[in-house]
This record gives C-alpha cells, sequence and structure tokens, in this order.
C-alpha cells in the first residue's frame, strides 16, 4: 500500500477511572486476550501498510511491552517495521506531547524520512475492522486533501463525547465541531484520517510555528473551509473506549454472536501478542453461560454474561454475572460479583460481595493471595 500508518496512542482518560491508573488507554484489555491497540494494528497489516509509527505517552510501560516484538502484527520486515515514539528530552527542551498535531511535529523526521505518498492516521483506542486500501481509493477518487472516516451513530448514545460532522450530498464535510455542547449531528468522526504525507508535513509544520497542538482542533476544524474535507462513512461495528462505560459496553459486545463472528471469524483476523497458556480448565459442577473464557484460566463457580481474562482463577461456589475479570484474578471461595469491573492482579477475599448498582463499578483489591 502507497501509505505509511500513524497510531495515536498517548492519551489518558480520566473517565476511565482508577482502570488508567497503571496503564494506557491504548493498553487496555478486550474481548478476552486483546489489547485495544491490537485492532488498529491488525488494520494496519491486513491494509499491508508496512511501516507504522505509534506515539506513546500517558502510563506507557505496559504499552510498550506489547509492542516490544513487532512480530505479532508482521511488520518484521527489512523494509519497513514497528516503530514505538516517546516523549524524549531535547536541546530545545524537554516537553510532553501538548496535543496530537504536536506528537506528529516533535517526530516530523520520522514523515519527512519516508518515501510513500500517504498517511493513514488513526487513533488506538477504537475496536474496528477496517480496509484502508477502500479509504485510499476513496480519497484519491475524491481528489480530497483530507478524508475523514465517520460513522452514524444511534440516537440513544450520546455523541457530544465525539466530534460530530455534517456533509453534502457529495460528502464534503461542511460543519465540524469537536465535542460539540449540544450535537446538531449524530454523524461522529472515527479518527481516522488519509492525508497526503508532503501536505501533512506543511499543515503540521505551520501548526508548530504557530503553538496550535491538536490535529481536529487546529487543523481539521480550522481548515475546513479551505481544504477539500471529505467524510467515509462506514457501516460496520466501532467503538471508542473513552471511558469505563464506554469500555464495559465494547466488552460484553462481544457476548452477542454476530459480533463474536465478525472479529473471531471473519477474515482478516485480529491479531495479538501471543502469551503461551493451557487451555481454560472447568472443574465439576460448573455452570458458564453466555460469557468468554480465556486461556489459563481456572473456574469452580458459575459464570453468566461475563468475561474472564487470562489467568484467572474462580473459587468455589462463587457467582460471577454481567462483570469483567481481568487478567490474573485470583477470586476466593462463596464471592459475589456482579456488574463490576475487577482490575488486573487482584486477589478477592473469600466471602466478598460486590455489585454495581447503576454505574459500573470498578473492583481494585491488592490482598496477599496467599496467608499463612
Amino acid at each position: 500500500m502507497r501509505a505509511i500508518g500513524i497510531i495515536l496512542a498517548g492519551g489518558g482518560s480520566n473517565r476511565m477511572r482508577e482502570l488508567s491508573k497503571n496503564r494506557a488507554v491504548c493498553a487496555m484489555p478486550v474481548a478476552g486476550f486483546y489489547r485495544s491497540i491490537d485492532f488498529a494494528l491488525s488494520n494496519m497489516t491486513n491494509s499491508h501498510i508496512q511501516t507504522v509509527a505509534v506515539f506513546t505517552q500517558y502510563n506507557a510501560g505496559s504499552l510498550n511491552t506489547h509492542l516490544s516484538s513487532s512480530k505479532w502484527w508482521d511488520f518484521g520486515r527489512k523494509q519497513g517495521g514497528l516503530y514505538v515514539f516517546t516523549p524524549a528530552a531535547k536541546a530545545s527542551g524537554n516537553l510532553w506531547y501538548r496535543g496530537t498535531a504536536d506528537a506528529i511535529a516533535q517526530n516530523i523526521s520520522f514523515l519527512k524520512s519516508c518515501h510513500e505518498p500517504y498517511v493513514v492516521i488513526t487513533s488506538g483506542d477504537c475496536v474496528y475492522k477496517m480496509d484502508y486500501n477502500k479509504l485510499l481509493e476513496y480519497h484519491i477518487d475524491k481528489q480530497a486533501d483530507i478524508t475523514v472516516v465517520c460513522k452514524d451513530i444511534a440516537a440513544d448514545i450520546d455523541v457530544e463525547r465525539f466530534g460530530t460532522l455534517r456533509m453534502n450530498e457529495e460528502s464534503r464535510i461542511e460543519e465540524f465541531e469537536e465535542k460539540p455542547v449540544v450535537a446538531r449531528s449524530n454523524t461522529v468522526s472515527c479518527g481516522v484520517y488519509v492525508i497526503r504525507r508532503r501536505q501533512l508535513i506543511e499543515l503540521i509544520e505551520k501548526a508548530q510555528t504557530e503553538e496550535r497542538f491538536d490535529f481536529v482542533r487546529d487543523i481539521l476544524v480550522r481548515y475546513k473551509d479551505m481544504k477539500r474535507i471529505y467524510g467515509y462513512k462506514i457501516k460496520s461495528y466501532w467503538n471508542n473506549i473513552a471511558s469505563v462505560e464506554d469500555y464495559y459496553r465494547t466488552n460484553m459486545d462481544f457476548l452477542k454472536p454476530e459480533v463474536r463472528n465478525f472479529f473471531f471469524n471473519e477474515y482478516p483476523g485480529v491479531y495479538t501478542k501471543v502469551v503461551d497458556l493451557p487451555p481454560a480448565k472447568y472443574n465439576v459442577g460448573v455452570k458458564v453461560s453466555n460469557s468468554l473464557v480465556s486461556s489459563g484460566c481456572i473456574i469452580n463457580g458459575t459464570v453468566e454474561d461475563s468475561i474472564v481474562f487470562k489467568g484467572a482463577f474462580v473459587g468455589n461456589n462463587c457467582y460471577i454475572k454481567n462483570s469483567i475479570i481481568l487478567n490474573d484474578v485470583y477470586i476466593g471461595d462463596n464471592t459475589h460479583i456482579e456488574n463490576c469491573i475487577v482490575e488486573s492482579h487482584g486477589t478477592i477475599q473469600a466471602n466478598s460481595y460486590y455489585k454495581g448498582e447503576g454505574d459500573i463499578k470498578i473492583v481494585v483489591e491488592n490482598n496477599e493471595r496467599y496467608v499463612i
């Protein structure tokens, strides 16, 4: 493909509450064994993009570890590859990325060293599958300066937290509002853009001289009447992980057969870093219904409408319902967990009771696993 990829994976989110205390949002576990950034990376390799840069910043430890080998997404080539950029001390000063445009500006040498004519920019916290080749064909056919992937959102979903846009009959964007107070459209930006590489360098360098640091606000919104900016509407599954509610809903969507089939069975696949663990073990008397249970788990109790991530242990007479149990959680006997997200590596003592009332409850327990 005649494009390079940029994945923006630097931001944190206060709306993720305790879940983003020790990890970046792009490193959040999804669907039992993925990380949220795996979907963008898989889209890149499935679209035959050979050179991909990931810009990380906030709580990037686990994310950088996840990206430590590019072979899982087939980027280990003599030409191209997977490049991870983090903010670094420089002679001109030591600055964190002040926005998405600033992240690109601080690594502008990467763009200048490439030879592909186009750039696909995407966020790393969205769950979706997409062929960027079709997006690029659309971009070229429209003779667009920038193409924005967008999607119509159901009326019952709050769109004020997205960037909303309006297009004319030719799909050219006429209005673009970032996180509007009152949304006038239910068409939202999916955080995926295509732009010519040389034009991106020009716009980023100009924004930098004017001390403008946000790609959406300072480039897309600012130039919407001056540049030919088009929308590319998708109808397939897409969800953004920006809050606890988003994260919970996205994972629970994988309990729907049509969503599982789309991601697990339909070509092309989604790839992730593989951890060698034995198959899940279900002991005598176990009851598991409509749930995803990952490798390395040992289940002794009842699990309903839930997702249990890798290496978790569920004790005797436990009842897990409508919940997400993250990696390497130990749940003691006779525990009730309902409408909760249990943080990874936690130890839930026996006879505990947790139930989310209204809001999703996040359970963070660091008890000693073995007590003498």
